[in-house]
């Protein structure tokens, strides 16, 4: 299934895109899709309902499209995951995946403008796959374990202004937790439908130059394993996002370091889980 939410900011409403093309509303299963409905098992609701022909048809012409999921009670992410990535910032290969914590608010709708914040000169993409988590975990036994433990997966833009990440802060917040830096979306595709999360390729294109054209098979740390890994420091709770790291073709890394600016359009998507699509504006 593909889960989305509609509607102006904070009044989104939950929808599903049926296997059709149409779209259903979903109000009669949840109010919104948050770790509520993940916890209480809406995700089993919501196939029930739909197999029952429950839903009504929306009719979504001229709606915004928000993030797929309700504010997180986190955003936690993996830097240097790619070894492409990792080369062409000039960082070792971690033997270890390094996280960092980034400000749920940044989370917003895929298509929605994105700030470029005030005092700015090295604002930068990273496209990333995006997984959700649909039950609680905490000290896994096992990477198998932790892919039960999934609801699904999306596109996420890990937007990151790069003075601020590396210049101005031993950690990396600074330049990750701006508003509006985590567009997500369009939809949250269900763990059934994507059997294999490392065989994903992702797509970025900046003003229409392709910048990103890698696959998640070249991940250091599989998705398997990072979420069994985090289970082991902090505790998961649905509706948490996981941004799992980006491959090469960032700004930093480019000949010339082309950063974004004012009106730059950025597209990205990733096989499967829907495209993305933001214009960058000013703070």
């Amino acid at each position: 299934m593909k889960l989305m939410r509609l509607g102006a900011p904070g009044r989104e409403y939950p929808a599903v895109l049926a296997d059709n093309g149409s779209l259903l509303d979903l109000s009669p299963v949840t109010a919104d899709i948050d770790g509520t409905f993940f916890a209480g098992g809406g995700v089993e609701e919501t196939r029930a309902a739909l197999r029952s022909g429950a839903l009504r048809e929306l009719d979504s012409a001229g709606m915004r499209v928000g993030a797929p999921v309700a504010r997180p009670g986190k955003v936690v992410c993996i830097g240097l995951n790619y070894r492409d990535h990792a080369k062409e910032t000039g960082a070792p290969v971690p033997p270890r995946p390094v996280v960092f914590m980034k400000d749920p608010g940044t989370v917003v709708g895929p298509y929605d403008d994105v700030l470029i914040p005030r005092n700015s000169a090295k604002t930068d993409w990273e496209v990333e796959l995006g997984v959700v988590i649909g039950r609680r975990a905490r000290y896994l036994d096992s990477p198998q374990q932790a892919l039960r433990t999934i609801a699904g997966y999306a596109v996420s833009n890990d937007v990151s202004e790069r003075e601020f990440q590396l210049d101005f802060s031993p950690q990396w917040d600074l330049g990750k937790s701006c508003e509006t830096f985590n567009p997500l979306g369009p939809w949250l595709v269900t763990a059934d439908e994507v059997p294999d999360p490392q065989s994903l390729g992702l797509h970025l294109s900046v003003n229409g130059i392709t910048r990103q054209d890698g696959s998640t098979k070249n991940m250091i740390f599989d998705v398997a394993y990072l979420v069994w890994y985090l289970s082991q420091y902090m505790v998961l709770e649905p509706g948490d996002l996981i941004n799992t790291g980006t491959p090469a073709g960032v700004a930093l890394g480019l000949p010339g370091s082309p950063y974004l600016r004012h009106g730059d359009t950025v597209e990205l998507t990733i096989d499967g889980l829907g495209l993305q699509r933001q214009t960058f504006g000013q703070a």
